[in-house]
């Protein structure tokens, strides 16, 4: 028991996990699209890594040294791009940013995490946006769609988790738990089968296996769940992808 409390502190509490699958997500569709290259790697575990900071400490005693950290980041992320990339990769990722910041910045008087039903959507906004446009010479729409409707459907078992603390209308709190559970099935079946068609045939294949597992984690989702369940479980469907086309490749 104290080792999984120290593994929740030290990876997930931490931002690391979240940040590694996000990562992993992209380098599945980086693979396919055979655009896969380690500064671009470095470079959006990075912007994951300290927007999801920025974002969990704003509002606390840590803030003014997470800020630095981020300009420390930022100063690094950029320099990668200019010595590895171009221009317009710079202000791609420099858009990215600026939507992580108003997703929720405490100096803002009203951000999108504030704005009932929102939220969802723009989460899949960002990552999609990290796995369409950021590392491909343009916005790849079957690849956007794919990522932003499967990655929405995973931010609604966190709502369902979050029901009684969320001080926000979400969707468990408007149309119920079981139609939240719904609407999620239905977006990872878009993304399923948009990743049918557009995805190249065992890459179809591993996307459809990690459909089928996180039709089993929403499946179980409710809010008296261990927190345990959603930023491992549900968070680790991120992966999964990568971690099947391993599994089909080299076993």
């Amino acid at each position: 028991m104290n080792c999984l409390k120290v593994l929740k502190k030290s990876i997930i509490d931490s931002q690391l996990y979240v940040s590694l699958m996000g990562t992993f997500f992209a380098i599945f569709f980086m693979l396919e699209q055979n655009t896969f290259r380690f500064p671009s790697v470095l470079l959006i575990f990075i912007t994951y890594f300290s927007g999801y900071l920025y974002t969990k400490y704003q509002k606390t005693k840590y803030f003014y040294k997470i800020f630095l950290l981020n300009v420390i980041t930022g100063v690094v992320s950029a320099a990668l791009i200019i010595f590895n990339h171009n221009e317009i990769r710079l202000l791609k990722w420099a858009i990215i940013v600026i939507l992580g910041l108003l997703y929720n910045s405490f100096f803002l008087e009203s951000y999108i995490r504030k704005i009932p039903l929102l939220k969802v959507f723009y989460v899949g906004l960002v990552w999609a946006m990290i796995n369409s446009w950021l590392t491909l010479p343009e916005l790849n729409a079957p690849i956007f769609f794919i990522s932003f409707f499967f990655v929405t459907a995973l931010v609604l078992p966190f709502d369902i988790r979050d029901m009684n603390n969320d001080t926000i209308q979400t969707f468990p709190k408007i149309i119920g738990v079981q139609n939240t559970k719904y609407l999620a099935y239905l977006l990872v079946f878009i993304s399923s089968i948009l990743s049918t068609f557009y995805l190249q045939n065992h890459y179809a294949v591993c996307f459809l296996l990690t459909s089928i597992f996180t039709f089993i984690l929403i499946y179980f989702s409710e809010s008296k769940k261990d927190d345990i369940y959603f930023s491992f479980g549900v968070e680790s469907c991120s992966i999964l992808p990568f971690l099947f086309l391993i599994i089909m490749k080299y076993f």
